[in-house]
């Protein structure tokens, strides 16, 4: 890699580089979801409104709030995967084809994220890949194949923490829903807005005395070529276990 590449990305993703984007040719913009595989399992999600969360004073959540490593032995319940998702992609309004509004905030509404779960400790959920299909509020099973956990955290670079997680996040970023409107600046909101859903996971855990771990250290070919992701389509961009604390 070239010393100055990161130099380089940012200067060329200013204003004054960009051209016309596809929206202002008038190009159909992306689907706002990706469709879920008509033969995989659907389940439906229980409404996150239905967990009953005691009141917590926002600036003691965020004093509170650390990355946590250790998790016990314990499963997550649906309903606070269901809480989990919704406030992380939550999806408030749907705007017909065009737009949703969602509980993160996100570069001119353009949400370009889709989010796949390695559940391994959630009730009524059989261990395995899932994904979130926001637009439902309902989880699609992907795959149940054994020994998924230890695969993801070898692409993780050995951080075991992955394998003993309740559920480890995978945040996957499709360009073209940013870069349609941005073009190569969009790319610069893609890592802004994963931010944003990290934080919202941290603050939501901490609720539920769960604890979070962000993970940036992963090898990209490795997580992409698991999920069978063609990165000119879509990418692993920010990944992050979940657990119950220890003691909690």
């Amino acid at each position: 890699m070239k010393r100055d590449s990161g130099r380089e990305f940012m200067e060329n993703t200013k204003h004054k580089h960009l051209g016309v984007s596809d929206q202002q040719m008038h190009l159909p913009q992306p689907p706002l979801s990706w469709q879920a595989e008509p033969v995989n399992p659907k389940f439906e999600l229980p409404h996150p409104g239905s967990l009953a969360l005691e009141p917590v004073d926002i600036r003691l959540l965020i004093s509170q709030r650390t990355s946590v490593r250790e998790y016990a032995d314990k499963p997550l319940s649906l309903v606070e995967l269901s809480h989990l998702l919704w406030c992380t992609q939550g999806v408030k309004i749907v705007y017909g084809d065009q737009m949703t509004l969602r509980t993160v905030p996100s570069a001119g509404a353009r949400h370009a994220f889709e989010t796949v779960m390695l559940v391994n400790r959630v009730e009524e959920l059989d261990a395995g890949l899932y994904r979130y299909l926001a637009l439902d509020h309902q989880l699609e099973q992907i795959s149940t194949l054994k020994d998924m956990a230890g695969r993801f955290a070898a692409a993780c670079f050995g951080q075991r923490f992955v394998m003993h997680s309740a559920v480890t996040f995978l945040w996957l970023a499709v360009p073209y829903r940013m870069t349609w409107r941005y073009q190569e600046r969009g790319y610069r909101y893609l890592h802004l807005d994963a931010g944003h859903v990290c934080q919202n996971l941290y603050l939501a855990a901490e609720a539920i005395g769960a604890g979070v771990c962000a993970v940036g250290a992963f090898d990209d070919d490795a997580l992409n070529t698991l999920l069978c992701l063609d990165p000119e389509e879509a990418f692993v961009i920010y990944l992050a276990a979940v657990g119950k604390k220890v003691g909690g």
